[in-house]
């Protein structure tokens, strides 16, 4: 089996740089990462379609499926304690347009995406990596620090977007890449395929 290769990116992330990657590379972000769950994604689209403009530019930036657990220090600040990874398919109706829309390169989260996600990353030059489910603290290690949040009032802290500096934030494993290729839906192919065949001998052995 040939050794996964790792690639080391900085935001913002180009076109040229998210069409190297194929599915089962490792990813290390460093620079500007902005979470997002489902409201947060109703949020930034209805802003858009309103033609009114974004608090920031996603272009060329990471997207973390994230609800982090944070806390404010005495001096004002945001300490990050926990930031696992939200289950992605949350988003699927939603992640097409997204991308389209905002230009974000690299979306992050666990449990992989669909179609209309894996399309819409072959259309505009983006992909999907998956981060450990349950090491919440360790994505929190390599946050460098909360540059800002927003909407917290209106969402509250687990939807709200929260912006964050990131050093080597990984590791990020690419299940989507900007071919089209869908790792998770390959496996769900295969599993369908044999279940078929399986289904095919039982059948085959009743009838004799």
């Amino acid at each position: 089996m040939a050794e996964a290769r790792v690639f080391h990116l900085k935001t913002p992330i180009s076109d040229e740089e998210i069409e190297k990657l194929r599915v089962g590379d490792i990813l290390y972000i460093t620079g500007i990462m902005v979470t997002a769950r489902d409201e947060a994604h109703k949020k930034i689209l209805e802003t858009l379609e309103k033609g009114e403009k974004l608090p920031i530019d996603l272009h060329g930036l990471v997207l973390y499926h994230c609800g982090p657990v944070v806390r404010k220090r005495p001096d004002g600040t945001w300490e990050v304690v926990a930031a696992g990874p939200t289950t992605s398919m949350r988003m699927e109706s939603v992640e097409a347009e997204f991308i389209e829309k905002t230009g974000v390169k690299v979306v992050v989260g666990k449990g992989g995406m669909g179609p209309r996600t894996a399309e819409a990353m072959k259309k505009h030059k983006a992909v999907y990596a998956v981060f450990t489910g349950g090491a919440g603290a360790l994505a929190a290690s390599r946050i460098k620090r909360v540059i800002d949040v927003y909407w917290l009032e209106e969402l509250g802290i687990p939807e709200a977007v929260w912006v964050f500096e990131v050093e080597e934030f990984g590791p990020l494993v690419v299940t989507i890449d900007a071919q089209g290729n869908n790792f998770y839906e390959e496996q769900m192919a295969k599993v369908r395929e044999r279940a078929e065949k399986v289904k095919e001998e039982l059948l085959s052995k009743l009838e004799h």
